[in-house]
């Protein structure tokens, strides 16, 4: 089975709950997955994942070896949970028997023999829910609900963190990690309701970490020094692989619609989301699926109208 999804790592973390769907409806089968290079550590996270794919070494291959690559892996069925053309044609021409994508993108009218009748936008389905619909194009009718999916996700495959980086970590205090930036994925809570959020949690039971990527590093920097309490700066200081073994350490994630937040509910600790009420991108469609997963959604568009004392009130 190949699911190909090459977008962000929150949408492709959403979409990893389906192959371990499949894995429990089909044990016996093999999941490939074709995906980005930036996406790898996330997908080679899950169990339920048997071989990974990458899209970016895949795509300047001639037409032919891109062929022949998909031809090797005997693959049964393909289903296109991110539609994209060119994945669509060459999935065609290395003539996998089915074919699953939704009947909303004319391209898979002329590539896939299995559409789906799937629209995502007015949907009131989540991601993993819509994600696990297109499963429809085999015959299957029942799905886990929303409160099930996060069973699927077999977040199993973590790597050991440098013991420099892990001993940031408190053993006597609350790990929480505040992920302030999105790459502009989604909607921001302010550097300056984060302060205030920091200004109320108790120096005693809160261990404060800030984390981010290393393009976001700069963007922290002063707002960071301009905080008087103590907190631990770990923006910049490890590549996603090692992120997502320290985020499974920690005990709290807050942040808004961003991969790390759906990482940490997909790794089972605390976490919660910041959401804009509008759609398509309210908390209803993207919120983090998880054991101790919540969120707090704005009364508006406006995401700055959470204020930090509703957060604090959540934790």
């Amino acid at each position: 089975i190949l699911i190909s999804r090459i977008d962000a790592i929150g949408d492709v973390t959403l979409t990893l709950p389906l192959c371990g769907y499949l894995k429990s409806v089909f044990p016996e089968s093999k999941i490939f997955f074709l995906g980005g290079s930036y996406t790898e550590s996330v997908i080679k996270t899950s169990s339920a994942v048997d071989h990974f794919i990458n899209y970016n070494e895949l795509r300047v291959l001639s037409e032919k070896e891109q062929i022949s690559i998909l031809k090797d892996k005997s693959i049964d069925l393909c289903i296109h949970v991110f539609p994209n053309k060119h994945i669509s044609r060459i999935a065609k021409k290395s003539h996998i028997p089915v074919r699953i994508g939704t009947s909303h993108r004319w391209f898979h009218w002329l590539t896939c023999n299995n559409l789906v009748n799937l629209g995502r936008n007015k949907s009131n389905l989540h991601e993993s829910e819509l994600n696990l619909r297109l499963l429809k194009g085999i015959g299957i009718t029942e799905f886990p609900p929303l409160d099930k999916i996060h069973q699927y996700y077999k977040f199993t495959n973590t790597v050991d963190v440098p013991e420099n980086i892990l001993a940031k970590l408190s053993k006597e205090k609350f790990n929480l990690i505040l992920h302030p930036k999105s790459h502009g994925s989604g909607r921001e809570w302010s550097l300056i309701r984060y302060k205030e959020l920091i200004d109320i949690l108790p120096d005693d039971k809160f261990n404060i970490l800030i984390s981010g990527s290393e393009k976001e590093k700069h963007l922290l920097k002063d707002w960071i020094h301009s905080i008087e309490k103590p907190v631990i700066d770990i923006s910049g200081l490890m590549n996603l692989e090692q992120l997502i073994a320290f985020i499974n350490k920690s005990d709290g994630l807050i942040a808004c619609s961003t991969g790390p937040l759906h990482l940490a509910a997909a790794l089972g600790i605390h976490t919660l989301g910041l959401y804009p009420n509008i759609r398509p991108i309210h908390a209803g469609r993207w919120g983090p699926v998880g054991t101790k997963a919540e969120y707090i959604e704005s009364e508006n568009a406006e995401l700055n109208t959470i204020s930090a004392f509703q957060v604090y009130q959540k934790i």
